[in-house]
C-alpha cells in the first residue's frame, strides 16, 4: 500500500501510463510510421516491454549505459542517438560483437572518420545515421548541405553502413498552440526529409529517416517522408508537457510520494520529507505562462488541489503553499499525510529514484520495477 512506502518515492500510475501509449501508437497508425520509443526516460526493462513493438526493439538510448542494460535484457534493434565521441568506439563494438545492432550517429567529418577508422580495423560494417539539425538547437549537419555527400562519402570509404538520417526538434517545447506545434513539427519533417534527398541524389542509401520529440509526434499532421518516430517523455509526461499543451495534469503518471513533517502556519506553508533531491532542480514552468515551482500537488490519490504547490526546495525538504494571490483555501494536511507532487520534468525527477512502486489505479502497490542511472 502508499501509506506503508518510505518517502520520498516514486510511483508510477499504470493506468495513466498505458493510456498515454495507446494514445500515441494510435496516433501514429494512420500516418504510417514506426515508433522507436526513446528509452532513456524510464530506464526500465519493464517499462521498455511496454513501450516497444517487439521485445527484441526497436529502442533509442541516449548512452551507452542504457544501450548496454536493454542488450541484457535481450533487445537487439538499437539507435544510439547521440554523436559517438571516439573513446566510446570500443564500448560500442563490445555490444556490436554480442549481436546487438546498435546503430550509431555522427553529425562531423571528424567523428565519421573515426567511426570509418575503427570499422576497418574491427573488421566490422558498424551502421550510423547522420544527425540533422532541423532547429538550431543543438548538434548537426544543416539541413540539405553538401557536407552530407561528403560525410557518405567518408563513411562508405571505411566500410560503414550509411542507414539514413535523425533530427530532434528540441525547440518544440518552446512552442505554443496548435499552429505553433504543427509548423514545427513540419519543419522537423521537411530537415530530415530533404536532407535523405541529397543523400539518395548522391548515390547513397538512405532506408531510415527518423524524427522525434513528444510535442511534434503529438502534432503532426503528416510524416510523408519519415520511416519512424523518437518520443519518450510521452509515456509519463510532466508539468512541461502540460504547459505546452500536450496533455493536462490527469495524463501525467508519474509522481513522487511525499510525507507532511511540519507546519509554518505564519507563513501559510507546509512542509515535506521530499525536496529537490527527490524533485531534481529542473525549474522548467518558470518559462512557461504558469510557473508551478517544483511541483504540482495533489492529495494520496492523485487529486490535484487548487493552487497548491511547491514553491521551493532545500535538499531534503519540501515547501508547500498556495499560489500567491489564490483566493483557494490551504488544504488540511497533518503531520504523516501523504501527498503526491507532479514534477517538471518527468526524466530530471525520475533520475533521482532508483525505483517505481507501481499502482493500478488504486493505493495497492502492485509492483516495484527497478530503474538504472548512470553512463
Amino acid at each position: 500500500m502508499l501509506a506503508d512506502l518510505d518517502t520520498p518515492c516514486l510511483v508510477l500510475d499504470a493506468v495513466r501510463m498505458r493510456s498515454n501509449i495507446a494514445r500515441l501508437k494510435g496516433r501514429l497508425a494512420p500516418l504510417g510510421v514506426a515508433l522507436r520509443p526513446h528509452l532513456k526516460t524510464p530506464k526500465c526493462i519493464e517499462m521498455a516491454r511496454e513501450l516497444m513493438a517487439t521485445p527484441q526493439g526497436p529502442a533509442t538510448v541516449s548512452t551507452l549505459k542504457e544501450a548496454e542494460q536493454f542488450a541484457a535484457a535481450g533487445v537487439r534493434d538499437i539507435l544510439y542517438a547521440v554523436c559517438i565521441a571516439p573513446n566510446k568506439l570500443e564500448r560500442a563494438s563490445a555490444l556490436r560483437a554480442k549481436g546487438v545492432g546498435l546503430m550509431l550517429v555522427v553529425d562531423s567529418i571528424e567523428a565519421a572518420r573515426a567511426v570509418a577508422n575503427h570499422a576497418r580495423a574491427k573488421g566490422d560494417a558498424i551502421p550510423v545515421l547522420i544527425e540533422i539539425d532541423s532547429d538550431g538547437h543543438r548538434s548537426g549537419v544543416q539541413p540539405g548541405d553538401p557536407v552530407l555527400v561528403e560525410l557518405g562519402r567518408t563513411l562508405q570509404a571505411g566500410g560503414t553502413v550509411l542507414r539514413g538520417v535523425m533530427t530532434h526538434v528540441g525547440a518544440s517545447y518552446d512552442s505554443r498552440g496548435t499552429s505553433a506545434l504543427e509548423a514545427i513539427a513540419e519543419q522537423e519533417r521537411a530537415a530530415a526529409v530533404r536532407s535523405a534527398e541529397v543523400l539518395r541524389a548522391g548515390g547513397f542509401p538512405c532506408p531510415i529517416v527518423s524524427v522525434g520529440s513528444t510535442p511534434t509526434t503529438h502534432f503532426a499532421k503528416r510524416l510523408d517522408g519519415v520511416t519512424e518516430v523518437r518520443a519518450g517523455v510521452f509515456v509519463f509526461f510532466d508539468l512541461v508537457q502540460a504547459g505546452i499543451g500536450i496533455c493536462t495534469a490527469n495524463d501525467i503518471a508519474l509522481p513522487v510520494l511525499a510525507t507532511v513533517i511540519g507546519h509554518q502556519k505564519d507563513k501559510g506553508w507546509i512542509l515535506t520529507d521530499g525536496g529537490w533531491m527527490a524533485m531534481s532542480r529542473d525549474r522548467g514552468t518558470a518559462k512557461q505562462a504558469i510557473d508551478w515551482g517544483y511541483g504540482m500537488v495533489c492529495d494520496v490519490a492523485g487529486r490535484p488541489y487548487q493552487d497548491f504547490m511547491m514553491i521551493d526546495a532545500s535538499q531534503e525538504d519540501g515547501i508547500l503553499a498556495l499560489r500567491e494571490g489564490s483566493k483557494a483555501s490551504l488544504p488540511d494536511l497533518r503531520v504523516g499525510s501523504q501527498v503526491r507532487v507532479l514534477s517538471n520534468h518527468a526524466c530530471a525527477t525520475g533520475a533521482q529514484h532508483d525505483r517505481y512502486h507501481v499502482v493500478d489505479g488504486g493505493p495497492a502497490v502492485v509492483a516495484e520495477w527497478p530503474r538504472f542511472g548512470g553512463w
